[in-house]
């Protein structure tokens, strides 16, 4: 009889120690990556939570002191959540300045490229190249006070002003404009008016739009916050489940 209290005792310890050890390594994931498994909610539903923070990351590393998403981390969980017949839909949060144009796009062409279903929820901000990333998904929320800036392409360090450096420039904005304007509501001439427009930001040009105006102008599709956001992909998981 003792021999059979100390086996269970030693069960329950192990599985009191294993509980400890997955969430440790719950911790650990959030705090390296930003991206955790959200699947205690009462539909069974394992939703892959994803965070676009801070600058966004390209093929030059930034200084320890930023904030950044690194796209060579993204794009590989990206590809693994479209292989996995676990993970039933993808919620990205986004507070991000931007950063570099061709990591951001390649995020977002990822994202909308995903056959699970995807919600967004934009907090903070989500400027420049970050705007992309924030349409790109099925559904997309803003907060009341979450502000979205449109601006022009800009490019760093040395730029030689000849006519082919100016083509450039207009395929990658085009490149921009053509991806948001397939993948949210927003007329191309009015994307483009916004981000030309000279009465908003004080030393550039282009459109700061907050909250409900990102929403009137069809950029995002609704404000709302954390709950609206999981509500709305519990809501798309359990119609695709039924088809």
């Amino acid at each position: 009889m003792e021999n059979v209290e100390n086996r269970n005792r030693g069960r329950n310890t192990d599985e009191e120690e294993k509980k400890v050890n997955i969430e440790k390594a719950k911790d650990e994931r959030i705090e390296q990556t930003g991206q955790s498994l959200l699947d205690k909610n009462t539909q069974n539903h394992k939703i892959h939570l994803l965070s676009i923070i801070g600058e966004i990351e390209g093929h030059e590393n930034l200084g320890s002191n930023s904030k950044t998403t690194k796209y060579e981390h993204v794009l590989p969980k990206l590809a693994a959540i479209e292989d996995s017949c676990e993970i039933d839909g993808v919620l990205i949060l986004l507070n991000t300045m931007g950063g570099d144009v061709e990591a951001g796009l390649a995020i977002a062409e990822m994202i909308a490229s995903l056959s699970k279903p995807t919600v967004s929820l934009v907090l903070g901000g989500s400027h420049s190249i970050g705007v992309p990333i924030a349409v790109s998904t099925d559904y997309s929320f803003v907060v009341p006070t979450g502000t979205m800036v449109i601006h022009p392409v800009r490019l760093n360090g040395m730029v030689i002003g000849v006519p082919q450096t100016f083509d450039y420039f207009k395929q990658i904005q085009d490149r921009i404009t053509g991806f948001v304007c397939t993948h949210c509501g927003i007329e191309q001439d009015r994307f483009e008016s916004l981000m030309m427009e000279t009465g908003f930001l004080t030393k550039d040009v282009g459109s700061i739009l907050v909250g409900d105006a990102a929403v009137a102008e069809k950029l995002i599709d609704a404000t709302g916050g954390i709950k609206e956001a999981v509500a709305k992909l519990h809501e798309m998981i359990d119609e695709i489940k039924k088809t």
